[in-house]
């Protein structure tokens, strides 16, 4: 993505967020330990705010699982699978099931991203071969029910290993629907959101002269329907938290998927407007109270990652603060955003709402507008969930 750990963490200041945890991507077969080792070089002396890692396994293998404990040791607590992106980044259900079975004996947690990347690549191929190549394309080969089918896969697997399960990015009601069904049963399944699918729909795919390109993320933007759904979700508890899964990218990156919708970058730039978004949408707009916002934004996110010094204003913590100003706009542009994207998704909007300051183990990130500290104030974060005793196998 066109973000660093510089001018992804100042957005992360400047739209209220303290703490960070960013996904290492497992970059070739074996061990994990030189994909973590890439992502501390790019994080350290850049960062402005605190940041930890999850792991996400993309080949997974015995020198991937022998490294998972020592990662643990860390303070590296979750772990990532994907269900999508065949070839690249998916792993096959016997893998999945190991990881689950591995971070079930650890005390970790796996992240699941859930679309069926078999049936999708079947529906790419087809599209291409009728000569769809619009972004739209992207979210009519990636429907909503290839991602209930993964989420529900999922939960069936975490149940029967006994593992706790975290689904990522839940777009639908479908899925939502599958995460709660779970949680009926007992199973130690929960999930988030994310703003983009509060925000925005599948028609902004549609937008002319490839600027639909810009919303082109997986799972992709849903019908509108789906945003109440959610809504109700996160209300009764269902979903837990929102997040961004911010990863952008710029028009130039985007345009490298201008003749074939398979190859525009996934990703959207959404980490500095989640709070003022939430705030307009959520409070302003009846949905939650002001504390629900709090909950979803910070304390469930800091309980649920093992961040345990985060997420509460309180004696022995970090005193990161947010102060809000519920009545000072914020107008939505490329000369406000901190983001390195050259637009702006909301470009021209403006919000009720917006972040006054921001600090980071007491000190002042973000003042009015600025970036206040200097690259490197932010600090790598271990994270360790509770201790669980291990299942018998």
């Amino acid at each position: 993505s066109i973000d660093d750990y510089d001018t992804g963490t100042r957005a992360a200041a400047a739209g209220g967020t303290t703490c960070i945890v960013d996904f290492v991507i497992q970059q070739e077969p074996g061990g994990l330990r030189s994909s973590l080792e890439e992502w501390q070089g790019r994080a350290d002396g850049a960062a402005h705010v605190d940041y930890g890692f999850h792991m996400a396994i993309t080949n997974a293998d015995d020198g991937t699982f022998a490294d998972m404990e020592p990662m643990v040791e860390e303070g590296l607590c979750s772990f990532k699978v994907f269900l999508a992106y065949k070839g690249v980044l998916m792993v096959t259900d016997d893998l999945f099931f190991r990881v689950l079975e591995t971070t079930r004996d650890l005390g970790a947690l796996t992240m699941v991203h859930c679309e069926n990347g078999w049936a999708i690549d079947v529906l790419v191929e087809r599209a291409l071969a009728a000569g769809q190549t619009d972004p739209i394309y992207h979210a009519r080969t990636r429907p909503e029910i290839l991602e209930a089918e993964a989420t529900s896969r999922s939960v069936r697997l975490a149940e029967l290993a006994g593992a706790d399960v975290f689904i990522v990015h839940v777009t639908c009601g479908l899925a939502a629907d599958e995460i709660g069904a779970g949680q009926e049963r007992g199973v130690a399944v929960s999930g988030e959101t994310c703003l983009q699918y509060l925000t925005n729909t599948v028609e902004d795919l549609e937008r002319p002269d490839f600027e639909g390109a810009r919303y082109v993320c997986s799972p992709p933007l849903r019908e509108k329907h789906n945003q109440a759904l959610l809504w109700a979700a996160l209300k009764r508890g269902t979903l837990e938290s929102v997040s961004t899964d911010h990863c952008p990218f710029n028009s130039e990156q985007k345009a490298l998927g201008r003749e074939d919708f398979s190859k525009i970058p996934n990703g959207l730039a959404m980490i500095q407007h989640r709070l003022v978004k939430l705030w307009d949408m959520g409070v302003e707009g009846g949905r939650i109270t002001p504390s629900e916002l709090v909950d979803m934004t910070s304390t469930t996110i800091a309980r649920r990652f093992g961040l345990a010094r985060k997420g509460s204003i309180a004696p022995g913590f970090d005193a990161d603060v947010v102060v809000f100003d519920p009545s000072t706009p914020f107008e939505f542009s490329t000369n406000t955003s901190h983001m390195n994207v050259d637009y702006d998704l909301f470009d021209g909007e403006s919000s009720t709402g917006s972040v006054r300051h921001t600090l980071c183990r007491g000190a002042m990130v973000y003042d009015r507008g600025d970036i206040v500290t200097q690259p490197g104030h932010g600090r790598f974060v271990p994270r360790s969930l509770e201790a669980r005793t291990p299942v018998a196998t």
